[in-house]
């Protein structure tokens, strides 16, 4: 099943950075923007922290909550969340639980060789948990900006 804009988005329990916890539920009430990415390390590889970092203070402005989701363990979200000072929660599906239900745990193919990986994608929920907009297939120039416009207008 494929998620699509106007489902109620699949509910989620994970740890995150510093030794914390994250629900969907806790979050009832608020705009949340669920962010799965890659790897951590793919990221700091590449010398670009979290994309939504640097527009962080417009997401609280337009009162939404931030979360970057990746299969890496909390150890590691711990080192790159300290190394690029971010302000909001990365959470850890080690198991791939959250990734299989948003449907971005996907068959990717890299110079012929086919593997599993995470598809980079964003979901934009309502207070209500009723998804409003998806993004598959990020490209990061110019994603942040299109997510914030989309939060703004909830």
């Amino acid at each position: 099943m494929t998620l699509e804009v106007g489902d109620k988005a699949p509910s989620f329990n994970l740890p995150t950075d510093g030794g914390g916890t994250i629900s969907l539920k806790d979050l009832k009430g608020e705009t949340v923007i669920l962010y799965f990415y890659p790897r951590t390390i793919r990221q700091a590889a590449r010398r670009r922290p979290a994309p939504f970092a640097t527009r962080f203070p417009d997401f609280s402005k337009a009162k939404a909550k931030v979360i970057g989701i990746s299969k890496d363990p909390v150890k590691k979200h711990d080192k790159f969340k300290e190394k690029y000072e971010l302000t909001f929660p990365l959470a850890s599906d080690e198991d791939g639980a959250v990734c299989a239900d948003y449907g971005t745990w996907v068959e990717k193919s890299m110079y012929g060789r086919k593997y599993m990986g995470i598809d980079r994608s964003t979901f934009l929920i309502d207070g209500k948990g009723v998804i409003r907009a998806i993004w598959r297939k990020v490209k990061v120039p110019g994603h942040v900006d299109e997510v914030l416009k989309a939060a703004q207008e909830l």
